[in-house]
């Protein structure tokens, strides 16, 4: 079971964007195995708005994305798409690392 925690700091966050949050953890929690937690932390930085995705599985691993835009749901997109791009490596990764030891 996934535990998604959302987190506002110095900003009020619409329902709607929280909705979104917990919708893109949980698509997000698809690509690794066994997930334990998520967690977005929402953040204004300068002129800028800031979101952050954390993803940890069973088997220790985190996985750390931030974006920033001009508006959250921007930067919660590109923190999205750099969170993809872990897991996708991490996946790929794994794959080699199974297929090297079949070959041993």
């Amino acid at each position: 079971m996934l535990a998604i925690t959302i987190t506002a700091r110095h900003c009020e966050i619409p329902t709607e964007l929280r909705a979104r949050a917990d919708e893109v953890c949980r698509r997000l929690s698809t690509q690794t195995r066994r997930p334990l937690e998520a967690s977005v932390t929402f953040d204004v930085e300068a002129l800028e708005r800031v979101a952050e995705i954390r993803l940890h599985n069973a088997r220790g691993d985190l996985f750390v994305a931030k974006g920033d835009g001009r508006d959250h749901r921007s930067a919660l997109d590109r923190a999205e798409q750099k969170l993809r791009r872990q897991l996708e490596k991490a996946h790929a990764r794994a794959g080699r690392d199974r297929a090297a030891a079949g070959d041993a």
